[in-house]
């Protein structure tokens, strides 16, 4: 076969093409830092960056989910521990009330406080954040204690609110109500705020302090369940945050390149375009053929 000049023009016009494009190339990773720029570039590796990232989406919205838990459970613990605060000191007053010593006037000081102490508890049982009731269940707008001209009626919603911590593990975040501000917990505090007011013998306030002791008892096995659901959540956590760093890595073995491997590429291929350019000068000299024009 005869070769002739526009043979070898043309020849060499299209390797140079090809060269450039291998240095484009070669220059935007550099620059991106990233192998997959465009799908063309590695279709099977940009389909597994496409599934890396939307495990790590799900893996991010799941770590928001234990934000939100955290914050339920903690806000729980805390309200717990102010009412269990408030219950030890009725059990403290309902003692001094049971002592046959007490004079009029200090019963009635005592009643005063313990009536105060269940206005208060009443309001740690109504305790919302950002408008979400605490103790409702999945009522989160509606207050789960009433009360009305001194009458406490609970109406705590015994459905709990769950959510989602891992693929098909939800978790309950939210404490029952009626298994601790229950009607018979207020209840409780109405017999003695009245065995109070009523003179009652100072026998008859001791025999309530069994009844203290079980409002007591309430709160501590609550706070119980949430410390069991908080020691879960950490471990889950911790998990997720292991998933997380692995899929981070598989992401970044499919699209991120090895600089110091790029650079020296960029470089051998910047020689090559170099060394290219130069043989295609002189093989591209000018002949006979392009004067006969």
């Amino acid at each position: 076969m005869r070769v002739t000049q526009s043979m070898i023009s043309q020849h060499t016009l299209r390797n140079m093409s090809n060269s450039y494009e291998k240095l484009m190339n070669l220059q935007e990773r550099a620059t991106s830092g990233k192998k997959l720029n465009r799908p063309s570039d590695d279709p099977i590796g940009a389909v597994k960056s496409l599934n890396y990232r939307i495990n790590l989406n799900e893996n991010n919205q799941y770590k928001e989910n234990f934000t939100e838990a955290y914050k339920w459970l903690d806000n729980s613990d805390g309200s717990l521990e102010e009412a269990n605060k408030v219950m030890q000191r009725i059990r403290e007053l309902t003692v001094s009330a049971s002592n046959g010593t007490k004079l009029e006037d200090e019963r009635e000081a005592i009643r005063l406080e313990v009536s105060g102490l269940k206005e208060h508890l009443v309001s740690i049982a109504n305790k919302n954040i950002e408008g979400k009731f605490l103790f409702n269940g999945i009522n989160t707008g509606q207050a789960p204690v009433d009360n009305k001209n001194g009458t406490i009626v609970v109406g705590a919603s015994e459905k709990p609110i769950s959510i989602e911590l891992s693929k098909g593990f939800p978790i309950d975040i939210s404490t029952d109500g009626t298994g601790v501000f229950s009607q018979a917990f207020f209840d409780n505090l109405t017999k003695l705020e009245q065995s109070l007011a009523e003179g009652s013998s100072g026998e008859e306030i001791g025999d309530q302090l069994s009844a203290m002791d079980e409002n007591i008892n309430s709160i501590i096995s609550a706070r119980t369940l949430i410390g069991a659901r908080t020691n879960r959540l950490e471990i889950m956590e911790a998990r997720l945050n292991e998933q997380g760093e692995l899929l981070e890595k598989k992401l970044s073995d499919v699209e991120d390149i090895d600089f110091e491997k790029a650079i020296m590429d960029l470089q051998m291929q910047e020689t090559v375009q170099r060394a290219a350019l130069a043989v295609g000068a002189k093989i591209m000299q000018p002949s006979l053929v392009d004067f006969l024009a």
